[in-house]
């Protein structure tokens, strides 16, 4: 049996263009914004690597966002 990963999101840091509508979408509340600039100097989003953990893969930030700067991981269910 193998393990699966857990859901997970993942910021395009290049794309991010710092609006948050990601932190207002996401029901666990885990998204923040980060102390990074990206290369056009927005603050871009993050997720804490300790809190990770807590996405469920429901995607609504990714929904949100109107960059296409988040790309959602989600666990399979098992069988």
């Amino acid at each position: 049996r193998r393990s699966l990963k857990p859901s997970r999101v993942q910021f395009r840091e290049d794309r991010c263009k710092g609006c948050l509508l990601c932190v207002q979408a996401c029901p666990s509340g885990i998204i923040q914004p980060s102390s990074r600039f990206n290369q056009q100097g927005y603050k871009v989003a993050e997720v804490p690597a300790e809190r990770m953990a807590e996405c469920k893969g429901c995607a609504f930030c990714a929904l949100m966002c109107p960059d296409f700067a988040i790309h959602v991981f989600k666990t399979k269910e098992a069988a």
